[in-house]
């Protein structure tokens, strides 16, 4: 039987976290959504996601140091991440993908690329047969 696919979605915008839920729910995927790290820390107590969609500026405790805290946790530090940030700058994407990034892309992002994304790291993170 085929489980949905669950992605958190972590942005102090509601407008970005209601865009992006809408979206991927209409792509038939589960959506937690956070408003910053602290509160993604708090959500991954109950609820481990496939994949996580990660802003980098956020108040209280920002994507670079939520993806620094992860990488850090046994029980976390596998969770694909994708950035998706206004800041497209080259210092920026060469420091997420040092911290342990898995993909960083700009905004507003491509929507056959992100679901793109989203499918390969799935799919990386559960080492189940693919779906034939």
């Amino acid at each position: 039987e085929q489980r949905l696919l669950t992605v958190m979605v972590v942005d102090d915008s509601i407008t970005v976290r209601k865009v992006t839920s809408r979206f991927l729910q209409r792509h038939n995927m589960n959506v937690i959504t956070a408003k910053d790290g602290i509160d993604a820390l708090a959500q991954l107590q109950n609820h481990i996601p496939d994949v996580m969609l990660l802003d980098i500026e956020m108040p209280r405790m920002d994507g670079y140091e939520l993806t620094t805290t992860l990488r850090n946790d046994e029980r976390l530090k596998n969770i694909p991440i994708i950035m998706i940030t206004s800041r497209t700058g080259d210092k920026h994407r060469n420091h997420a993908l040092a911290i342990g990034v898995n993909r960083y892309m700009g905004k507003p992002y491509q929507d056959a690329a992100l679901l793109r994304a989203i499918a390969e790291l799935s799919q990386l993170n559960n080492s189940v047969a693919q779906k034939g």
